[in-house]
């Protein structure tokens, strides 16, 4: 995941059916939901016939500060007149797990996490936990960050970008897992044994395991 300027994000580029409400989403919604799509198709877990049982936890640094700042600057004008309702319906980091949770038939929790940085393990050792306590059966798990807005001091390392990974609870006999995820004794986060440093890392390994 490079530093620089996301790409453009178009429903074709996600959907293959027409969305609707896709092309009103803000920016960090559209990254979320998008990564989010991926995820579920990697996993086989796109097809929805029936509500699925599936949380979503996503890690943020920024969130959704860019539309914040956007919708801010229609609330200034005319005392307030001329504020966006559609920028005002994104103004929250949890308004893309909404939308996530409606096209894909999730009824789990949502959490959002704010942490740095954004590609950090908080996310998915809460996932982890909701799963060992019966919580919810599985998560999406993953950050969504669409980089520093203007005006503020731009961190070492921070990329722009959203990943996600599916955690479920039991193994699926039809399509193999890339591994497992388990807790050591002293609360760092191993796969297939090895620690894991963040979700980025975590990627890689993934990845790795079919090269």
């Amino acid at each position: 995941m490079p530093e620089g300027q996301l790409p453009p994000i178009t429903r074709k580029s996600v959907f293959d059916t027409p969305y609707q409400h896709f092309g009103r989403l803000d920016r960090f919604s559209k990254l979320g939901l998008a990564s989010i799509a991926m995820a579920l198709k990697d996993a086989r877990h796109e097809a929805c016939s029936e509500l699925r049982d599936m949380a979503i936890i996503v890690s943020t640094t920024y969130g959704c500060l860019h539309t914040d700042m956007d919708y801010f600057d229609t609330v200034m004008p005319e005392a307030g007149k001329l504020a966006s309702p559609a920028l005002f319906s994104y103004t929250l980091p949890n308004s893309f797990l909404g939308e996530a949770s409606c096209r894909f038939g999730l009824t789990g929790a949502t959490f959002v996490i704010n942490e740095w940085p954004s590609m950090g393990l908080s996310g998915l050792k809460t996932a982890m936990d909701g799963i060992t306590f019966d919580e919810f059966e599985n998560a999406l798990v993953g950050f969504c960050d669409p980089g520093t807005p203007s005006g503020f001091e731009n961190k070492p390392g921070m990329v722009p970008g959203s990943l996600f990974f599916v955690i479920d609870k039991a193994q699926n006999s039809e399509y193999p897992p890339y591994g497992t995820i388990t807790l050591d004794g002293k609360n760092v986060i191993l796969f297939n044994g090895k620690r894991i440093r963040d979700l980025a890392h975590l990627a890689k390994e993934c990845v790795s395991v079919n090269a």
